[in-house]
């Protein structure tokens, strides 16, 4: 199990960027696949992003591709969600979250969870 912080949130404009990070404590983070999810008022909570525990593979959700990165750095604990070219619609609480194994798209798949940090983009 691993205790997730996430910060970096804030209120910015469209078109601007943010970049997230999710630092993690537990000594078993370098085997946890890691993703970042977020959730709009009223909706479900949405697959962003994920990041097998070496890196190797990365997975996007369809409304962020191409704008949208993660990364990790095992030797700090940390997994970053770099988000530019940012719309209102990125408008949401963000969490990261942690597995063991592959990387899933569903929320239900992670096991441990951060508290969330806001992001909100203004036209």
């Amino acid at each position: 199990q691993v205790q997730l912080v996430e910060s970096g949130g804030g209120l910015v404009q469209a078109g601007d960027s943010l970049r997230l990070s999710c630092a993690a404590s537990g000594r078993t983070f370098s085997m946890y696949t890691m993703g970042w999810f977020r959730q709009a008022p009223g909706k479900e909570r949405e697959f962003v992003a994920a990041i097998t525990w070496s890196g190797g593979i990365t997975n996007y959700g369809d409304s962020v591709k191409g704008r949208f990165t993660i990364s990790r750095d095992n030797t700090k604990s940390t997994v970053y969600l770099q988000m530019n070219s940012l719309k209102p619609e990125d408008t949401a609480v963000y969490y990261c979250a942690g597995r063991r194994g592959g990387i899933y798209t569903t929320p239900y798949k992670y096991d441990d969870w951060g508290q969330g940090t806001q992001v909100t983009v203004s036209s």
